[in-house]
């Protein structure tokens, strides 16, 4: 197996290592090795003090007004004494008939203002203090951004119920309204999204219409990274480890669900992996459903190909037998020495050339998979299976996950006279002799 550490750099000179014709297997001489590309409002005083009542003058006694002496007679001041114990039974409610009507329209009133204080303080103060930390997620403040997870085979209604708990939307009711007014129920799409809370109903839909935007479960496999660069990503994006990723990642454990895979040596998924971005939203991400995921893509992508009738037309114009897996593994090398879509029929044409002409296919790109980093003209003669400057034809497996181009490509080459090719960032150049291949060079050694 390949080392894990592989570079993940795409140099940015291609094919600088070509040998002469006549040397065969055997010298090195090569040009200089390709470079690399890079958050008590205090109370008020509002006791008031008790009002004082002045008591009584006893019958006899010096009144307050004039200051002199008054006689009663005995009926009158019986009188007196009974209307007095009448009062005061009144006000203690001794008699039974309960406090007088004043006392009761102020009981009245003030059980009306603490109700209207209950009132205020569940309808005003209490919604305020709670907003944003309602447990079941409703009460938030406007404008968050939260993300939101819709998993497949979610109803209009469980949507409706997992954007209000979340606090996107206030109320069910109008967002189901508004999908029916729409009559979008079908076009609503699961995944995670990253929703504003308060949002109005019709953008939310909208939203959800045009599709996740989240990037919390989302997987972005570039073209060209190899099965170990897949687990690396895998492992900083989910946290699985990387050597579990690997582990997992054998031929044997996913070919009676694809059968495409009966071709693969080595037990690798090398090159099987489709790179794309994946949206692993509402899915409990493990090593095994990533990889169904890619294997899948690679079942779809693959099938726009046609590649038996690829390969019959390439075995009459090259007069070689290939297999898919063949084409695969070209698409490999071809994905790690093009660097612009338009190089890459025209490198496909130049290896299927060298492989019809009984000449190695001398790509850097092939020991730089084992080695895990740039080639030099020093490494050129090593015992390596994955050394295609002293092995014969295609390497044992494929050497990264190629894209859809670079499939094309293997499938489709260029039909050219084409032996040689010398790619920089500026300069894209294909010969037909050595001679010229080293012209090339010699003209653009500062390239």
């Amino acid at each position: 197996m390949p080392t894990n550490n592989q570079n993940n750099e795409k140099p940015h000179r291609r094919a600088a290592h070509f040998r002469a014709p006549e040397e065969g297997l055997q010298g090195t001489n090569a040009a200089s090795p390709r470079q690399s590309p890079a958050a008590a409002t205090s109370r008020p005083a509002s006791r008031s003090a008790a009002n004082r009542r002045a008591g009584a003058s006893a019958p006899g006694s010096t009144g307050a007004i004039g200051g002199t002496t008054s006689h009663v007679s005995a009926r009158t001041a019986a009188a007196t004494r009974r209307a007095g114990a009448q009062g005061r039974g009144r006000r203690r409610g001794g008699n039974g008939r309960g406090t007088g009507p004043k006392g009761v329209t102020v009981i009245v009133a003030v059980l009306a203002g603490v109700a209207a204080f209950v009132a205020l303080f569940f309808v005003l103060v209490l919604p305020r203090l709670t907003k944003g930390s309602d447990s079941g997620g409703t009460q938030v403040v406007a404008g968050q951004e939260v993300e939101v997870t819709i998993p497949d085979g979610s109803t209009t209604a469980g949507i409706a119920s997992i954007l209000k708990d979340a606090g996107v939307i206030s109320d069910t009711s109008s967002f189901l309204q508004e999908v029916q007014k729409q009559n979008v129920e079908q076009k609503l799409k699961s995944g995670t999204y990253s929703l504003l809370t308060g949002s109005s109903d019709a953008n939310v839909i909208n939203q959800l219409m045009a599709g996740p935007n989240s990037t919390a479960s989302t997987l972005q496999v570039p073209e060209g990274y190899t099965v170990a660069q897949i687990a690396s990503l895998v492992e900083e994006k989910f946290g699985i480890s990387s050597s579990d990723f690997i582990a997992q990642a054998k031929a044997s454990n996913y070919v009676a669900d694809y059968p495409f895979l009966s071709e693969a040596a080595n037990d690798s998924l090398e090159g099987f992996l489709f790179p794309k971005t994946y949206d692993f939203g509402g899915q409990t991400v493990t090593a095994d459903s990533v990889i169904r995921a890619m294997l899948t893509q690679y079942q779809t992508e693959i099938a726009t190909l046609d590649l038996d009738t690829a390969r019959q037309a390439l075995e009459a114009r090259y007069g070689t037998s290939f297999t898919n897996y063949d084409v695969l593994t070209m698409a490999s090398i071809i994905e790690k020495e093009a660097l612009t879509d338009d190089d890459r029929t025209l490198i496909s044409s130049v290896f299927y050339n060298r492989i019809a002409a009984s000449m190695p296919l001398q790509s850097d790109a092939t020991l730089a998979y084992t080695l895990g980093r740039e080639v030099t003209a020093d490494d050129l003669t090593q015992d390596d299976p994955y050394n295609t400057y002293t092995n014969m034809g295609l390497t044992p497996t494929p050497i990264c996950n190629p894209g859809l181009a670079s499939l094309t490509a293997a499938a489709n080459p260029q039909d050219t006279s084409y032996y040689y090719f010398y790619i920089t960032s500026s300069v894209h150049a294909f010969s037909e002799t050595y001679e010229e291949h080293q012209q090339i060079i010699a003209q653009n050694s500062g390239a």
